[in-house]
């Protein structure tokens, strides 16, 4: 899930900037090819810890055209919650996004539409009595200024929760202010909403800052969730939701 880490809305508004100033030296290139690594001491999506509040490493690669606005990318990460959600009966222990869409913008306004596979290979969730941990996702944002609120709705059932869980759905909003000498505020809150579940529902939020070193972006940020403790603690082995301090290294290529 290419989420609090390398294509974060906070790092999509780095970006943003970045290729302004660019372009005010010169117009920028029809074809852009971007990589990327990245390192955190806790992999969180939507506030919920993906490697049992462990370390995780990603790497990714992006496509965009610049006239037409179309994009492609990949991403991965190591994970610990599917093995975590089936005692162990899952194999699964790393994800792969794949990604695709269109942004732009329209009268000041920024706009980014797409969709979004999570792969997990060797989940095995069947074996767990659960539906296949893959998931298809659409998604629309828009953005002015440094705010933006982002809709995101499942196609397929939702990361293995249950059947007939499509149509989960997440909305976040907030906003990148640059503060001072290249520091940005991030502030976010989101609402995840499980279909036909609604224990697993549950509101999340992130106060942090980035900043761009040259050598890699560094963020660090607080992230908490109101997850239900006992639906979020997988077989027992700790609650994922718990509010938590977070530090994310990224260099770009």
């Amino acid at each position: 899930m290419k989420k609090l880490i390398i294509a974060s809305s906070i790092l999509s508004a780095f970006a943003a900037n970045f290729a302004y100033a660019e372009e005010a030296a010169a117009p920028a290139p029809d074809h852009v090819f971007s990589f990327n690594v990245g390192a955190t001491n806790d992999y969180r999506f939507r506030g919920i810890s993906q490697t049992r509040m462990k370390p995780a490493v990603s790497a990714g690669a992006d496509y965009s055209h610049t006239p037409t606005g179309f994009y492609v990318g990949t991403w991965a990460s190591n994970v610990q919650w599917l093995k975590d959600n089936t005692a162990d009966i899952s194999k699964g222990t790393y994800e792969i996004d794949l990604y695709g869409g269109n942004r732009g913008e329209i009268a000041g306004a920024s706009y980014d539409v797409g969709m979004i596979r999570y792969f997990y290979p060797s989940n095995n969730f069947s074996l767990a009595g659960l539906p296949n941990a893959n998931t298809t996702e659409a998604y629309a944002q828009v953005g002015y200024g440094p705010a933006y609120i982002k809709y995101s709705h499942a196609l397929t059932n939702f990361i293995g929760w249950a059947e007939n869980t499509d149509g989960s759905n997440y909305i976040d909003v907030g906003a990148n202010v640059e503060i001072k000498d290249g520091y940005i505020l991030n502030l976010h809150a989101g609402k995840q909403v499980v279909k036909n579940l609604s224990a697993a529902d549950y509101t999340d939020w992130k106060v942090g800052f980035t900043k761009d070193f040259g050598l890699a972006v560094v963020a660090l940020a607080v992230v908490g969730t109101d997850a239900n403790k006992t639906t979020y603690d997988f077989s027992g082995r700790g609650y994922l939701g718990g509010t938590t301090g977070v530090v994310t290294v990224t260099k770009a290529f």
